[in-house]
């Protein structure tokens, strides 16, 4: 996995055509922050009804941006891009979010988040570069990372069938996902293992939830129930169609944002998550639109529901342009989908709310999807953070990168658990660079 990837490296060195869309893409990114109209943090996003409607100021809701971004930019985003060559939305759009809603007008909003993605396109090169010159080159040691992260990521599925539906089904789905896993790598090398297996188990989770749907409706039927009716005394619905209204309003706008996040995806230079980084970087891009798929299946209750209820979309939208993005041949054709697919999206918002709340275990099937992938990527991420410890450093380097893990539990975690490992790898690199040229560490290779 490290010799594949190896040529991840070369990756952040853009070229001209790649640096201008990120610049592009940034600035537009942060005009929309700035109007309140999308935000990329799901954990903002709520926040924005109140600023929409006047009742926080800019000053605090920028604050509550900055302080619920700033790790995943410099604990995850960063380190993520720096070990895989491929961007991220967590390095590209968190930080716009910030800076969009900073921005006190309108054009400074643009110009902010422009500057940012030229530091994105032009300074990761220039750290990478320096990283890769010191003694202890912890940058290549992250690489370690990319096994971990593909390989347990592919169990998300098992672990919410599990928690939804009990551990009998959940072990079911686990061997299930276990002989597809070793059926691909004996019968298709080439092909990411994990591929049919997390297909078959997403899959399986859907016709559970779907089937459990249709038998508690075939009750209530039986019973007699009755339809909720969608009276317009309702507050919620009120708030829902105002929140739709809002964004169908600025269509033309989400459009262009549509097509700029679909060519970011198309250049190939930037992956929608963790493992998708990887699979990026291994030239594996219809795994990585297969991965990012299902990542979006699990986020768009979370993303439609909170944009109906804040009037705040979400930058990627669904983030089905990914992986849409992914697989189109050419940059013109990226453009033209993504704009009608944000285009769909944004007419369909108060639809698809409506068939949400009619298929609760469909809804609570992408919850359960959600969390585990947070559950499945937090172990991967610090199995592959102590996989790179040990690659750069040896036992010393566990113990400097696994204290420092530690020590940031202890602490309340400072760093969110997630980025809290490779922003260890990081500063334990560092200290290890530091260690050698007092003379007291030799580096494990030359």
């Amino acid at each position: 996995m490290g010799a594949q990837l190896a040529a991840a490296a070369g990756g952040l060195d853009f070229t001209p055509a790649q640096r201008l869309t990120v610049i592009a893409l940034c600035a537009l990114t942060a005009f929309v922050s700035h109007l309140a109209l999308a935000v990329f943090n799901d954990g903002v996003r709520p926040f924005m009804l109140d600023f929409v409607q006047g009742r926080a100021r800019r000053g605090a809701t920028t604050a509550v941006s900055f302080g619920l971004s700033a790790g995943f930019v410099f604990g995850l985003g960063a380190p993520m891009a720096l070990s895989s060559g491929v961007l991220n939305p967590w390095l590209v759009f968190l930080p716009t979010d910030v800076l969009g809603i900073l921005a006190p007008r309108k054009w400074l909003a643009p110009v902010l988040g422009g500057a940012w993605g030229a530091v994105v396109v032009f300074g990761l090169k220039g750290a990478d570069d320096a990283a890769h010159r010191l003694p202890v080159d912890f940058l290549t040691a992250m690489q370690q990372m990319a096994t971990p992260i593909l390989f347990l990521f592919a169990l998300f599925p098992v672990l919410a069938v599990s928690k939804q539906f009990g551990r009998a089904r959940g072990a079911l789905v686990g061997v299930v996902e276990l002989v597809l896993v070793v059926l691909t790598m004996k019968l298709w090398p080439k092909v990411f293992a994990g591929s049919l297996a997390m297909a078959a188990g997403v899959l399986m989770l859907i016709g559970f939830a779907v089937a459990k749907d249709l038998r508690e409706r075939r009750a209530g039927d039986r019973d007699g129930a009755m339809p909720d009716e969608e009276g317009a005394d309702d507050p919620m619905a009120s708030l829902f169609s105002a929140s739709a209204a809002r964004l169908r309003r600025h269509l033309p706008l989400f459009m262009v944002l549509g097509a700029g996040v679909c060519l970011l995806s198309q250049t190939h230079m930037f992956g929608g998550g963790e493992a998708t980084s990887f699979l990026i970087a291994k030239g594996q891009y219809a795994e990585a639109a297969q991965v990012d798929f299902y990542r979006a299946f699990g986020f768009l209750p979370l993303i439609a529901t909170t944009a109906l209820a804040s009037g705040a979309y979400g930058i990627a939208g669904f983030t089905v342009v990914y992986p849409l993005g992914y697989l189109l041949p050419n940059p013109w054709l990226a453009l033209v989908c993504g704009a009608l697919v944000f285009a769909v999206e944004v007419l369909a918002l108060s639809g698809i709310g409506r068939v949400l709340g009619r298929l609760p275990s469909v809804r609570d099937s992408s919850e359960r999807l959600r969390g585990a992938i947070g559950d499945t990527l937090q172990l991967a991420i610090l199995f592959g953070s102590l996989m790179a410890a040990n690659a750069m450093g040896g036992g010393l380097g566990i113990l400097v990168v696994g204290g420092l893990y530690l020590l940031n539990e202890a602490m309340g975690r400072i760093v969110v658990r997630m980025a809290a490992g490779p922003a260890a790898v990081i500063a334990g690199g560092v200290l290890l660079n530091v260690l050698y040229w007092l003379g007291l560490f030799t580096p494990l290779t030359s």
